[in-house]
């Protein structure tokens, strides 16, 4: 789901690009927030918790927690909540703490 229309607000137009998760290709808008794009490609779970494996989708949305920590490009640990979009980007489900490959 995405927010094209508003009464006030105006979104310019800016580029689709695609890129990965976990193998399967998707579309977002250049420069949003990885969260955003996957949030609009119906993707809720982020990661699962530690100890429980309880699903963790987006909850601060402004970098403070960890709910939302991915590997992207082989990175581990990037809050894709502030993380901006780019063609061709990998972004991977992280196990537990991440590890660096």
């Amino acid at each position: 789901m995405r927010i094209v229309n508003h009464p006030i607000l105006t979104f310019p137009k800016r580029d689709m690009v695609t890129f990965t998760l976990n193998g399967q290709t998707i579309e977002g808008i250049a420069g949003e927030p990885i969260a955003a794009a996957l949030h609009a490609a119906d993707v809720k779970v982020l990661r699962h918790s530690h100890g429980r494996h309880r699903p963790r989708g987006l909850f601060c949305a402004i970098g403070n927690c960890s709910s939302c920590l991915m590997t992207v490009d082989k990175i581990p640990n990037v809050r894709v909540c502030t993380e901006p979009l780019r063609a061709g980007m990998v972004v991977e489900t992280q196990e537990g703490k991440g590890k660096i490959v």
